[in-house]
């Protein structure tokens, strides 16, 4: 081959060499390759049972990589590299304690790792193998910005738990749930029951809301989204496909920028409304948008009010899944996989099936090659004949929420809307442990028509926005026990297994002196899904915010400049949220400087952007 002269110095620096050859050396590969493009395996880490199965996978992807490097024909002249794996912290053990405050954070700390190791290491191809809900996402971003040939798999979800003595299936939401049970054995029962096996969350929690979007976004192959962790085709085929997907992204120069488009991103958008996916889909969209090179999401890609149009008028949910409904990821795979989904969605003209992928395919190409089977009604239900009649997700706007920052998981709203409007007396909490003990101590406390208000949870306040999937659940049950709805709001974040009439990322945040800090006991708050508002009704009167307004300054400023409320950022990670994080609308990411949010800024015109005063309001299409 062709040497520059950045290749003659490298040939040359016996310094530099060395290593590279004694890798070489140990990983079986020619010597000969160590100055050609580099690729690798990534994969997610950390301690719980997501990540159990990730390395058996890594590894043997790793095997099947490096039978394919060499010169001879049908091979890639290319340099292997030994596997790297990313850190994260485990949802499920610590949600309801302070150490949830590092679980968004996780997908920040994966970004870096994947980061260094990509752009140090220079690699030229990448294969990733994700798990659990925040490193995903960070994997995604990282590979977006370093934006040489990448190709991401699901390592796959859990198999459900059965109760042993009801028969029935139970999952980790299931644990959460009965909590507060008041008999120890039935708790003990369900806890040692609800998580056999390995994988990541097998609901339509975060997990599988955001497997599902990085495959229709385009960066996993659709099929490899839904089987199990411990499915044999994670170990025995799909290695040699991801290969060869990868060979053929190189040799044909695509990018995952390419792949990753405004288009591209509101089909993931889209099929997220119609699984009645998780609410974290709007923190980690914006931020996939970012990195793949959009600096506003909600201009850029969708608006709040297309969100909602959508939403409301256009996408059904179309699943009849955990944690709304019955069903898991398993199930869904039993009847065809996710791309079941695309393919109903496709047909009826909700998404734009001539976007690429990751398998050289455009979206419809890659749906008709897999011969995607119908809905089956009974896990997947059709466009025409739908599990219910509008999308899973709401955004919010209204004096509480004025950057419509605010998100409802309306799949999962079990009662309390009277002609799509809820009115409730507010009861504050500084933080998520004080209702935590409330519920335990006094849970005959809460009324009918509470709505809860948990303040000084979010991005900077917490620091480290934590989800509450502990005190959902615990409201959940206690609603069905009482027959009675209580809401809960909070600048904090909910868990994807989270149901009820919980809404989320209420901003801007209390303790940067968003409205939810002005809130009192007692005031009114209506959530309106007919005008899509979450108003306080004391606020609307300019004297009472200006005098609440002027105590809570006060507070803050003989405090030394933060609410007493705020939680203690005594780590440098937590410093580093607390002084770094952007607002829940632009994804809640640590991003220090707002001029360098996007590096290479992509031309809106070449992604299809249609500017907001061009959407048709009234289009029976979203495209």
């Amino acid at each position: 081959m062709s040497k520059n002269s950045r290749t003659v110095l490298i040939d040359m620096h016996p310094g530099r060499n060395t290593q590279t050859y004694g890798i070489a050396r140990e990983l079986g590969t020619d010597l000969d390759l160590i100055h050609e493009p580099s690729v690798g395996v990534i994969g997610n880490k950390g301690d719980s049972q997501c990540y159990l199965g990730v390395q058996s996978k890594v590894e043997a992807i790793q095997e099947c990589l490096r039978s394919k490097l060499g010169r001879e024909p049908g091979q890639m002249p290319m340099r292997l590299v030994q596997p790297e794996y990313t850190i994260a912290t485990s949802d499920g053990i610590r949600n309801g304690t302070r150490e949830m405050r590092y679980s968004l954070i996780g997908r920040e700390v994966t970004h870096d790792s994947v980061c260094e190791h990509l752009s140090a290491s220079g690699l030229e191809g990448t294969i990733a193998v994700v798990a659990c809900d925040k490193p995903p996402v960070g994997t995604l971003a990282a590979i977006l910005e370093h934006n040489r040939p990448a190709i991401i798999m699901s390592d796959g979800p859990i198999r459900p738990g059965v109760d042993s003595e009801t028969n029935e299936v139970i999952d980790l939401v299931t644990a959460y749930q009965v909590a507060g049970h008041p008999d120890e054995a039935h708790r003990a029962r369900i806890a040692c029951e609800a998580c056999p096996g390995y994988g990541s969350c097998g609901g339509m929690f975060t997990y599988n809301t955001m497997q599902t979007f990085i495959a229709v976004v385009g960066m996993q192959p659709l099929h490899m989204v839904a089987p199990p962790s411990d499915d044999p085709r994670r170990l025995n085929d799909f290695p040699a496909e991801l290969v060869g997907y990868l060979k053929g992204m190189i040799d044909a120069g695509t990018t995952p920028r390419d792949i990753v488009g405004r288009d591209s991103i509101r089909n993931a958008v889209i099929v997220a409304m119609a699984i009645g996916g998780s609410t974290n889909v709007v923190l980690h969209a914006p931020e996939i948008a970012r990195a793949a090179g959009f600096g506003n999401f909600w201009a850029d890609i969708m608006t709040p009010e297309e969100f909602n149009h959508l939403s409301q008028h256009m996408v059904p949910v179309l699943t009849d899944a955990r944690p709304y409904g019955r069903y898991s990821m398993v199930d869904i795979d039993e009847i065809g996989g996710v791309q079941v989904i695309a393919k109903e969605l496709l047909d009826a003209g909700l998404l734009n099936g001539d976007v690429p992928t990751c398998t050289g395919e455009t979206l419809g190409e890659q749906i008709n090659r897999l011969n995607t089977a119908p809905a089956d009604g009974r896990v997947v239900y059709s466009v025409e004949k739908p599990y219910k009649p509008t999308g899973g997700l709401r955004v919010l706007g209204g004096n509480l929420s004025p950057e419509f920052s605010a998100i409802l998981k309306l799949a999962g709203v079990e009662a309390g809307l009277e002609d799509n409007v809820f009115r409730g007396k507010a009861r504050v909490f500084a933080g998520e442990q004080g209702l935590l003990n409330a519920l335990e101590d006094n849970p005959e406390g809460f009324k009918n028509h509470d709505m809860i208000v948990v303040r000084y949870e979010g991005p900077s306040g917490a620091p480290g926005m934590p989800e509450m999937l502990d005190s959902t659940s615990r409201i959940t049950t206690l609603c069905r026990e009482r027959d009675i709805t209580v809401g809960l709001m909070t600048d904090g974040r909910f868990s994807g297994g989270s149901v009820g009439l919980v809404i989320g990322h209420v901003g801007p945040e209390a303790a940067l002196g968003g409205p939810t800090a002005f809130i009192e006991d007692g005031d009114e708050i209506i959530a309106d899904l007919n005008k899509n508002e979450l108003n306080c009704t004391a606020l609307d009167d300019p004297a009472t915010l200006a005098a609440r307004k002027a105590a809570w300054e006060k507070v803050v400023a003989d405090n030394g400049g933060i609410h007493p409320s705020c939680g203690d950022a005594d780590t440098r990670l937590l410093n580093r949220m607390r002084l770094s994080a952007v607002p829940a609308t632009q994804g809640s990411g640590m991003h220090p400087d707002r001029k360098l949010w996007v590096s290479e800024p992509r031309d809106a015109r070449k992604s299809g952007f249609v500017p907001r005063n061009k959407w048709r309001e009234g289009s029976d299409k979203a495209f």
